[in-house]
């Protein structure tokens, strides 16, 4: 198990062109659809909370989901005793390390050339051939997940708010600069109170 939590993510950091959320259609083919290690919820929850804690959200997804897997697949031999409460630790290197050693040896290795072919016409042409991909790798699992993650009654249950609350906040970050740290804590705060209101109209009833 450590050593397949390793090779995913090492194919994962290795193939991703951009990084971050370029990263999440890989990592929801490895883990959700081909590994099966957590379902499409806990994927959506594990993005949420990667994007909501401090760092980079692909070492973020590496920790949660290698925690998980090291809780609900502890080999028969390292079970009862202290190995069973380090394995999930190790199963979290694991993940980690798969991560970041493709970006850090690849990065080395063109910090060590790039200044001096940076300016040939081939490099360029393929800087901007990549960007655009880049581009559609991010956008394609954000519309992906937006779709899973809205309610299924977009018209019931407060499924416009969240559709006119996610279109405002894009708008506000693009067009107004507004920090996202901001939107995020507004968020944060809109679905305490949208939550605590439910809740107390649920018990009036």
């Amino acid at each position: 198990m450590l050593l397949q939590l390793f090779w995913t993510y090492l194919k994962v950091g290795t193939f991703t062109l951009g990084g971050g959320y370029a990263m999440l259609p890989l990592i929801q083919r490895e883990v959700v659809d081909y590994r099966r290690w957590i379902d499409e919820t806990e994927f959506l929850n594990m993005i949420a909370l990667a994007q909501a804690a401090p760092g980079i959200i692909a070492v973020n997804s590496a920790i949660f989901i290698g925690y998980q897997v090291g809780m609900r697949h502890v080999p028969a031999s390292w079970q009862g005793g202290w190995r069973e409460r380090v394995y999930p630790y190790l199963a979290v290197s694991a993940a980690v390390f798969g991560a970041v050693l493709p970006s850090f040896v690849i990065i080395l290795a063109i910090a060590m050339v790039f200044s001096s072919y940076s300016s040939l016409p081939a490099v360029e042409a393929v800087m901007k051939g990549v960007r655009p991909a880049v581009v559609a790798l991010i956008a394609a699992p954000l519309l992906r997940m937006a779709m899973k993650a809205n309610n299924p009654k977009p018209f019931k249950d407060g499924g416009v708010w969240l559709l006119g609350w996610s279109l405002a906040a894009a708008l506000l970050i693009w067009l107004a600069r507004v920090s996202p740290v901001y939107i995020i804590i507004a968020t944060i705060v809109l679905a305490l109170a949208a939550t605590w209101l439910g809740e107390r109209r649920h018990s009036k009833r």
